[in-house]
């Protein structure tokens, strides 16, 4: 059973091929193909030409969590690919905001996403198998709120503003020949968190590894030299990191973590 993973969308570039501020990841895994997230724009469909992969062909999609850089190439991709659902957190809403300074900005999915194409997504609940070894997991920690909190991330409700839970945030979880595969496109929960969240649902499978960024960019040095000795006692073997991770603290990740971890980047395989 091979996994072959490419990296569509990045904050870096590849030669001839562009980035940008956002994720955008083609999975192919036990016969399936599966697109985690679209990027900021439509650019993956580009790099998707680029990279000798057909759109129409994606069997499903999943979208990581409820922002922008993530979120906005989705109604490209619905235009583009006429079958595959997008598979949600049924919390998803157009509802996150950062603050910045007095204000609050938005940051979410494409407003009218979830009115204008409601028979390609489908809102999930709980653990849920996708497909045969393909999984996708909410978190389970309590008192994300406070890292919402922390990061001035908030969503509007009809309550007024709550401190972002990230209760529309998701793990895509693949089984391979090396064992368990994390795909979290921010891990805004916590990268550790996210591990022992997938160590606990199977506690009979190794896991093997956890890609994605983590949403380090804002952090002091001891808070990633942190992070890398929690995600070190998690006992994974592989790490490729990038998009909100950056390049400073990738750097610092990597003086910790070593071989163990890899930087992503626009084209970049992995074949599991």
């Amino acid at each position: 059973m091979e996994t072959k993973i490419t990296i569509v969308v990045d904050n870096i570039s590849a030669e001839g091929i562009q980035g940008e501020w956002g994720l955008s990841v083609f999975i192919m895994h036990n016969g399936k193909k599966i697109l985690l997230d679209a990027g900021s724009s439509d650019l993956f469909l580009e790099n998707m030409k680029k990279l000798g992969i057909n759109v129409a062909e994606i069997d499903h999609a999943v979208l990581s969590h409820a922002h922008y850089d993530h979120a906005n190439g989705m109604p490209a991709f619905f235009e583009n690919n006429k079958t595959a659902k997008l598979y949600l957190r049924e919390q998803t809403a157009a509802d996150c905001y950062a603050k910045k300074f007095l204000f609050k900005k938005y940051i979410g999915i494409p407003r009218k996403m979830l009115s204008q194409y409601p028979d390609r997504i489908e809102m999930i609940s709980g653990d849920y198998k996708l497909a045969e070894g393909v999984w996708i997991l909410p978190h389970k920690t309590k008192g994300l709120d406070s890292i919402g909190k922390r990061e001035l991330m908030y969503r509007k409700t009809p309550n007024g503003w709550i401190p972002d839970d990230f209760s529309h945030e998701q793990s895509l979880v693949l089984d391979t020949d090396k064992g368990l595969l994390i795909l979290n496109s921010c891990s805004h929960g916590g990268a550790a968190n996210i591990i022992t969240e997938v160590q606990n649902t199977f506690p009979d499978k190794k896991v093997y590894g956890l890609i994605g960024g983590f949403h380090l960019f804002n952090k002091s040095e001891k808070e990633i030299r942190e992070v890398a000795g929690k995600i070190r006692d998690t006992g994974i073997e592989y790490v490729c990191t990038g998009h909100c991770t950056k390049d400073r603290a990738f750097e610092i990740l990597r003086e910790e973590l070593g071989d163990k971890i890899v930087q992503m980047k626009v084209g970049y395989q992995i074949q599991i």
